[in-house]
């Protein structure tokens, strides 16, 4: 696990040019050697999440994409970017930029804090960005050590997806509701969320897309799944959410009729046990958060739930920010003691860096499609 004598490593780098063509490429950049309170990372495992492909791809239409370079080791992609997707990211023409919220590897240097040195050899996750590198320099506070036999792929997704669901659950019981709803809920995540619920004992709607999703949470033990394919869906859904209390609910498709389908049933389930009609509505407020963007249409909504009702955005790191360090390192420490039983990811497939810019991976992971999550290992191979 030595260092490059001429410290010198490969970058996974996205560019979004004028012209209107991203490119994506392996650079060759410096190891850096780490401050005095930071860590220097083997990095051997880093997940490929939605939140990196919007800005490993932009907004190029991924369907005009071409492949030069040598691709062995430095494949080149390029695709066009339409003049909206321009402007949609005009804070990052022409500039090049690296890829990767989280990872985790082994620390290889360390800097003179006694926190920093503490770390040496052992294997930690991180996050902070540019994690699709083979070697990254983090602050210590933004590590995690990992339990004792953890390996790098154990504890890849330590971050995004654990913190997310935890953030879920904490957002619920700071705001004031009992149980929650979330959409997607087949994927990574989602089987987080459930097993934090069935630990926690919180009563959770899941909202599928297809009947082999629902059989997969429902083996797992999950007892409200609703297929949004299903004729019967939208009376599933009330029937759910009538049992269960949820007004709160994480919205990973965004886009669509399905944020507003939700907070429909909420107050048809409300409704259910009225005692008398109001042309306001029920006074039982009701949230959606939009979390995610797999669903690229405009949200639509028809408005058949009162007045009391909300829809915004849902963001991890402002939620961190937020709550504050010390609620932070709380949840922290519940992912670490529960890395290979709650917080346990799975991945379909390992790939290199090189992997990660070959047009025919790139369409199998670009589809996001629940079941096929991509684990990069940028020292995959040497």
């Amino acid at each position: 696990m030595s260092i490059p004598e001429d410290r010198m490593a490969l970058q996974l780098r996205s560019l979004v040019k004028k012209n209107g063509e991203l490119e994506l490429s392996l650079a060759s950049v410096p190891v850096p050697a780490p401050g005095p309170d930071e860590v220097l990372i083997r990095v051997e495992g880093s997940p490929l999440n939605p939140s990196d492909l919007g800005l490993l791809f932009g907004a190029a239409d991924m369907s005009t994409a071409k492949a030069s370079g040598s691709a062995a080791d430095r494949p080149v992609v390029t695709a066009t970017v339409p003049e909206a997707g321009l402007r949609a990211t005009a804070g990052r023409l022409d500039e090049s930029m690296p890829v990767g919220n989280e990872g985790a590897g082994v620390v290889v240097e360390a800097g003179s804090s006694p926190a920093a040195q503490a770390l040496l050899g052992k294997t930690v996750a991180a996050i902070g960005g540019a994690m699709y590198a083979q070697y990254r320099a983090v602050p210590v506070a933004q590590t995690l050590l990992l339990p004792e036999g953890a390996t790098a792929v154990d504890g890849a997704s330590s971050f995004v997806n654990p913190l997310t669901a935890l953030g879920m659950v904490e957002t619920m019981r700071r705001e004031g509701h009992s149980a929650l709803v979330h959409t997607a809920a087949a994927s990574n995540l989602g089987q987080m969320l459930n097993r934090i619920c069935m630990k926690d004992g919180i009563a959770l709607v899941n909202i599928v897309r297809k009947q082999e999703q629902a059989d997969l949470l429902k083996a797992m033990g999950a007892k409200h799944v609703c297929d949004s394919s299903a004729p019967t869906f939208l009376q599933d859904l009330t029937d759910a959410l009538a049992e269960t209390g949820a007004t709160i609910a994480f919205d990973a498709t965004g886009g669509g009729r399905l944020g507003g389908q939700i907070l429909g049933c909420m107050e048809a389930a409300i409704n259910r046990t009225a005692r008398e009609y109001s042309r306001y509505g029920s006074a039982t407020h009701k949230q959606v958060y939009l979390y995610g963007g797999l669903d690229m249409r405009p949200t639509e909504f028809v408005r058949n739930f009162g007045t009391a009702w909300g829809m915004g955005g849902w963001l991890l790191f402002p939620f961190l920010n937020k709550i504050g360090p010390a609620a932070a390192e709380v949840l922290k420490r519940r992912v670490a003691s529960e890395l290979k039983t709650t917080f346990a990811s799975h991945y379909s497939k390992e790939i290199s860096l090189a992997d990660v810019l070959d047009l025919g991976t790139i369409a199998v992971y670009n589809q996001r499609a629940t079941g096929t999550k991509y684990l990069i290992n940028p020292n995959r191979g040497l």
